[in-house]
């Protein structure tokens, strides 16, 4: 039995002859006719599932595990496939007691089309959506599929003994190009590996709410350094690569961080400080460099700020422990802010100041404690300054509506009680003791045929008095006695 199934997946040699051989007989096309009709029955009854399944799920809001629905989605026809051509494949054989060339190529196929199909799944998961794409997923499904067409075809054989011929030497040592590039390629599988499930633990950690923020971001950087670091301790001796050799990487490393890589490495070590001494939360608020914003996320190199306009800031690590940072939510999340008016000189100030702080009080985003309190803070050319402060328990949210909010509540107190709102006024009034103005001739007569010279009287005193009054600069009043 053991060699029966040994046979179903051996790999065929010379296969472009047994190719034209078997097109050139009747089995031949029978079989081939037999693998098409496996492939597009197995992938039509693949669609009728999924459909059945994706009614079932539309109906559900939350799907529990989104990693197994994507995978059932994905390895449902190569699995149908597989089966359905190795159940084939021993029909073909029992029956008609020849060799099977088309149905054990379309078993390697759907084989690879499952390996290939739980690679792209796990590097979905693994690898953020903006980093790993929809170009990257057809190069990496190309480039294994060539390799699948390699090996089916015998010439894997030939590369690998070309590759193994070329050595590269490293201090005492060397090694192949077959030894790096399989290297490689399973450091950076054990690398995928562990950021999966280091996102995995991610995602886990960030939910316990009984612990806090800080911890659970420290946690999972911690986390996912060790699975990196063991992924590469394990995949490394796996291909046959000496550890011993890393020292020499190791010195390279030293002498970069000691010169160029200084900035990177204290960075990530701020990164470690400012989340262990609580200094930097997520959620905080933050004034740097005349840059006001929330901590929306904190990574190994930088911490993210994001303005209330939209914009974001990327403030490196070591800024925060080598420079003066103000944090507006380090012992209190809880914000002050104030708005000032003016009224008139005849309003009644304790009524007007009881109506600013309950229009204050009345928002739902202030504070019970401490509780809105007003002012009288001057007296001005055109009225009287108040002041009123409160404080509010979601300052991520902005200012501008709680502002506007209180400003409405308190502009209708104030139409309700007569209040009125100081505004600029100027009145000018021209006065004169005299009394009716004296009309003067100032063409002189002639007497006697001789002509004069017009006099004129000493002029009448007067006096100018101005005050103001006027309303948006467009009323004046003139009062002439």
């Amino acid at each position: 039995m053991n060699n029966y199934f040994d046979s179903m997946f051996a790999r065929k040699e010379f296969l472009a002859r047994l190719i034209v051989h078997s097109l050139q007989t009747t089995s031949g096309w029978l079989e081939l006719a037999c693998a098409v009709m496996i492939m597009l029955s197995t992938y039509w009854l693949s669609l009728k599932i999924l459909s059945v399944v994706s009614r079932h799920t539309q109906q559900q809001k939350n799907i529990r595990f989104p990693l197994l629905h994507h995978l059932f989605s994905r390895l449902l026809w190569p699995i149908l496939l597989f089966i359905s051509t190795i159940i084939a494949i021993v029909v073909w054989r029992d029956s008609t007691g020849e060799s099977v060339l088309w149905l054990q190529i379309t078993v390697f196929a759907a084989r690879w089309l499952l390996m290939i199909r739980i690679i792209m799944a796990i590097l979905h998961n693994a690898i953020p959506n903006n980093l790993f794409n929809d170009y990257y997923e057809r190069s990496l499904s190309t480039f294994l599929w060539v390799c699948f067409v390699l090996w089916l075809t015998s010439l894997d054989t030939f590369i690998i003994r070309l590759l193994k011929s070329l050595a590269l030497p490293v201090g005492s040592t060397s090694l192949s190009l077959y030894t790096v590039i399989t290297g490689s390629i399973i450091v950076g599988i054990a690398i995928i590996i562990a950021m999966w499930l280091s996102r995995i633990t991610e995602q886990r950690i960030l939910k316990a709410e009984k612990l806090d923020v800080n911890l659970r971001y420290v946690l999972v950087k911690i986390i996912k350094t060790l699975l990196v670091v063991i992924a590469v301790l394990i995949a490394l001796p796996m291909v046959g690569i000496n550890l011993t050799i890393l020292s020499v990487f190791g010195g390279a490393l030293g002498v970069g961080l000691g010169l160029g890589l200084q900035k990177i490495a204290s960075n990530y070590v701020s990164g470690f400080i400012i989340l262990a001494d609580h200094s930097v939360r997520p959620g905080d608020r933050l004034n740097i460099n005349n840059f006001t914003g929330y901590v929306t996320k904190i990574t190994a190199r930088f911490v993210v700020l994001r303005s209330s306009d939209g914009s974001e800031a990327l403030i490196p690590n070591d800024t925060f422990v080598s420079n003066t940072v103000i944090n507006d939510s380090y012992s209190s999340k809880i914000m002050s802010t104030n708005l000032t008016m003016q009224v008139a000189y005849n309003t009644n100030l304790p009524q007007a100041l009881e109506i600013l702080k309950e229009a204050a009080a009345k928002q739902v985003r202030v504070c019970d404690d401490p509780k809105p309190n007003s002012f009288v803070t001057s007296f001005s050319d055109s009225g009287i300054t108040l002041y009123v402060n409160y404080w509010i328990h979601d300052p991520e949210n902005g200012f501008m509506s709680i502002n506007s909010a209180i400003l409405m509540e308190i502009w209708n107190r104030f139409k309700e009680v007569g209040i009125e709102f100081s505004f600029p006024k100027q009145e000018i009034r021209i006065l004169n003791d005299a009394g009716d103005p004296i009309i003067y001739d100032t063409m002189p007569k002639p007497v006697n045929n001789v002509e004069t010279k017009p006099t004129y009287p000493e002029p009448l005193p007067t006096e100018l008095n101005v005050s103001s009054s006027y309303r948006s600069g467009q009323q004046t009043h003139h009062d002439q006695q």
